[in-house]
């Protein structure tokens, strides 16, 4: 996936999924990539859109998980580009009701993506054949939104290195232990008998993590290792593999689960057209709190006009200064980035801070 001027954010390998059978979902068959894909929205709303875009199915694309994962817009600023990505036909959050074989029912809210922008005729007809899907493998038990639910931690801003060109030392993140493996470092407590070592822990930690995911819970697998134990337990990890082996709970098998009813929702506040108007995937109401063009097309080539012009203004005072200060002019050729291009991305980078409540950077040329 390709574009000639990409996003100037892009997403992350670690960016968190949501929970199975939510999160992006592709609405159908594309039109091959090309850059004029989102040229009629405005330039915040095409990078958003450009970085949705590069999400794999199944990230999650709740807009505090955007906000949070995108460098430069905060959870205001992503939805209400989310609002306004999805007036323009690319994105569409939609009701479906699921009945199981076991006669349960549920409802849970689907997010569909389109690169292609969409007329509201061809997403209404989208909702319609949607109807009576079978969803087996996609079904999560839960209520609508469960990709909401998603919680990561934020790092509170602040102030970054004066010095450029100088990054902070990335940091190895800790690898959370599993449940599984929670479990088995826990029988020491449950049974000084079976005193299990680092090693039997982690060689174990599939097994048990094959009998959580069969719907086994941390006490099944307590009892099941320390019920009936000898006096002695000579070799605690052989011990532990054989019963966890031999005493595995069956696979259970999923009910069928089908779509029986689809209904449109907005895209801001979760009602559905069951009680609210629904106009291209936004309700009346979140309509009033989004103008259609609170910034027109004209105020924002102004405002990159006038930030281009300071950063010239600026870079040349600067030219001068450095003059002065290396005894006479040194090219661009001999600096990382020419003094143009660095003025004018420090301007740009303090507007987008300080539109999203961040302190501004400080200039250290």
């Amino acid at each position: 996936m390709a574009y000639a001027h990409p996003s100037a954010a892009l997403p992350s390998p670690s960016h968190p999924m949501a929970r199975t059978g939510y999160g992006k979902r592709l609405a159908g068959d594309e039109d091959p990539h090309a850059d004029a894909d989102f040229a009629h929205l405005l330039p915040r709303e095409a990078e958003v859109a450009v970085f949705i875009d590069h999400l794999d199915t199944g990230h999650s694309m709740a807009h505090k998980v955007l906000a949070a994962e995108h460098p430069r817009y905060g959870q205001q600023a992503m939805r209400t580009a989310l609002t306004r990505i999805t007036e323009a036909g690319h994105l569409r959050w939609i009701k479906e009701h699921i009945t199981l074989d076991d006669h349960t029912m549920r409802w849970v809210t689907r997010t569909y993506w389109s690169r292609t922008r969409r007329s509201p005729e061809w997403w209404a007809q989208f909702a319609r054949e949607r109807h009576g899907k079978d969803v087996t493998r996609d079904h999560q038990p839960g209520l609508a939104r469960v990709e909401d639910g998603v919680t990561i931690d934020v790092p509170a801003a602040r102030e970054p290195d004066t010095e450029i060109g100088i990054e902070p030392e990335a940091q190895p993140e800790a690898r959370p232990d599993s449940a599984a493996y929670r479990v088995l470092t826990g029988l020491r407590a449950a049974d000084a008998r079976l005193q299990l070592t680092e090693g039997d822990c982690r060689s174990l930690e599939p097994l048990a993590g094959e009998w959580l995911a069969r719907g086994a819970t941390p006490h099944d697998i307590t009892r099941a290792l320390t019920d009936g134990l000898p006096p002695t337990v000579s070799n605690p990890g052989g011990f532990a593999r054989r019963r966890l082996e031999s005493k595995m709970p069956p696979q259970q098998s999923e009910p069928g689960a089908r779509v029986t009813r689809v209904i449109m929702a907005c895209a801001t506040c979760d009602q559905d057209e069951r009680t609210v108007r629904i106009d291209r995937g936004v309700c009346e109401n979140c309509r009033q709190e989004f103008p259609d063009e609170p910034v027109t097309d004209e105020d924002m080539v102004k405002e990159i006009e006038e930030i281009a012009h300071l950063g010239a203004t600026s870079a040349f005072f600067l030219r001068k200064k450095l003059e002065r200060r290396t005894g006479g002019p040194v090219p661009d050729t001999f600096r990382p980035v020419p003094i143009e291009d660095r003025v004018f991305y420090h301007y740009r980078d303090n507007r987008d801070r300080i539109a999203n409540g961040l302190p501004s950077r400080r200039w250290n040329p």
